[in-house]
């Protein structure tokens, strides 16, 4: 039986009661500040974490809702937007505000290129084309705005396809997708070639740089190969850029930028009758911590190039070496040839999910994949000093995954079993099956051992009751322990 969830407290607590509450609870979490997560967490130094944290409690009750109430953070909110454009190939013409993060940036680009459709060239059902691997916020984007989402597959390098992306256009496409790098894989796609198809077609098109943004402008000075991506691209109109990922920033602070106010103006919202005021806002959020804002600025004048310089230098040194020992594991292999510090690996003859397995054990955290399987990698600066000690564990991880077990055969037979039931059982009853999976599993999220798990769904043909199931999963993560008797007093 599910514990009791608890109920409002009817009387204060200790400061340090309640914190200490908090640290137990975190003890629970993923160890990051050790390297041991490959995503989710982006740290620059304990020396970056304290510039932030001082910026951030500053400004910690401030509100960017109103730029005249707080003229400061309207100054660190232009000069934030200033200083990325001029690394990204902006000029004086650049505008852009500071979103939430990387999913705001996304919605806002194509709630931009909705409005702008309709308004320049009389667009009612609009379209966006983006390759397969571009960000999951885009479908978001298209279910929340009524956006057609057209995903072309990608070449086998896994960028986009410039050809079949161009055969997807139609005169309802308002918008162009392309990644700087896309998230799966890690490679930058063709950006000169797909701005040059928007701009034939004479449609808006944005560079997804959330990953990227802060990072390859860097990474190309220190010598690496880097494709052009940013806004000195021609046709490229718009470009996101989280600050919180390879900024170093604090979360969460993403930059949008357009290369001109012209299509900036689509994205701004204004509310003029109602009782309590005017209403205007430049984004989804109305109130914005405005210790988000002082923390994005903080940390770019804190490091300056010559830091940013440093910490790429040493990111890029640890995935030479990191690519190198996964490359030299017999039955593993880096997908693709990707240009910085995002990448995915898979296996070549062992079962990718089940190494996860081990290394999860083993207490590092990895986001699994699927077209193919894989394990997804993002490597900052706070990975430099683990190298030695991951690779050791990967290695043993693909020794325990070549040695057999009752578990492994169990799981591959679970696996084959469900893959067959599936092309021979009626739909309904795959939907039944599916729902009762979903039933087991209660919500409460997957299994410590999980490959059996992600085998089965990632081959499921039945998309939709799939979709439910993850669904049934995400309610899980909050929903209420069985409630507290009600007190008669």
């Amino acid at each position: 039986m599910s514990p009791a969830s608890p109920a409002f407290p009817a009387h204060g607590r200790p400061k340090e009661a309640v914190l200490a509450q908090m640290r137990a609870a975190r003890d629970h979490d993923v160890r990051w500040r050790q390297g041991r997560a490959f995503s989710l967490v982006f740290h620059g130094g304990d020396d970056v974490s304290a510039v932030l944290q001082d910026a951030y409690t500053l400004f910690f009750s401030e509100n960017g809702l109103n730029p005249t109430a707080f003229p400061s953070l309207r100054q660190f909110e232009t000069e934030v937007v200033a200083m990325t454009a001029g690394l990204l190939g902006g000029d004086a013409h650049t505008v852009g505000n500071l979103t939430s993060g990387g999913t705001e940036s996304l919605l806002l680009a194509v709630k931009t290129a909705r409005d702008w459709g309709r308004a320049v060239r009389g667009v009612t059902a609009p379209e966006m084309v983006l390759p397969a691997t571009a960000h999951p916020a885009f479908d978001k984007a298209a279910h929340y705005f009524g956006v057609r989402a057209v995903r072309v597959p990608v070449g086998p390098d896994f960028r986009a396809d410039v050809d079949a992306m161009r055969a997807a256009l139609t005169a309802q496409t308002v918008l162009v997708v392309g990644s700087a790098p896309q998230y799966p894989h890690g490679v930058v796609d063709p950006i000169e070639g797909l701005a040059a198809l928007a701009a034939a077609h004479e449609t808006l098109m944005h560079v997804d740089a959330c990953v990227g943004g802060l990072m390859l402008p860097f990474v190309r000075r220190l010598g690496y190969p880097v494709p052009a991506f940013d806004l000195s691209v021609p046709g490229v109109t718009s470009l996101s850029a989280d600050l919180h990922k390879y900024g170093y920033a604090a979360k969460g602070a993403s930059v949008l930028l357009y290369r001109d106010n012209a299509v900036r103006r689509h994205q701004l919202f204004a509310a003029m009758d109602w009782p309590g005021g005017i209403y205007a806002s430049p984004a989804i959020a109305g109130t914005r911590p405005g210790g988000a804002i002082a923390a994005a600025w903080a940390v770019l004048n804190y490091l300056g190039e010559d830091g940013y310089l440093r910490i790429n230098r040493t990111v890029m040194e640890t995935v030479t070496r990191l690519q190198a020992g996964l490359r030299a594991i017999p039955g593993l292999r880096v997908l693709g040839q990707p240009e910085m510090s995002v990448m995915a690996l898979a296996g070549d003859g062992l079962d990718i999910y089940e190494v996860s397995d081990e290394l999860t054990a083993r207490g590092w955290y990895l986001d699994r994949q699927q077209f193919p399987p894989s394990l997804h990698m993002t490597v900052h600066h706070g990975h430099a000093a683990i190298v030695d000690e991951f690779l050791a564990d990967v290695a043993a991880a693909a020794e325990a995954v070549r040695r057999p077990s009752l578990r492994k055969t169990v799981n591959r037979t679970v696996v084959s079993a469900a893959n067959l039931l599936t092309r021979w059982l009626p739909e309904a009853w795959v939907s039944g099956l599916t729902r009762r999976l979903s039933s087991a599993l209660g919500g409460g999220g997957l299994p410590g051992r999980s490959a059996a798990m992600y085998g089965m769904l990632g081959t499921l043909p039945n998309r939709g009751d799939l979709r439910e199931l993850v669904l049934d999963l995400v309610e899980g993560f909050t929903r209420p322990a069985t409630p507290a008797p009600r007190s008669n007093r």
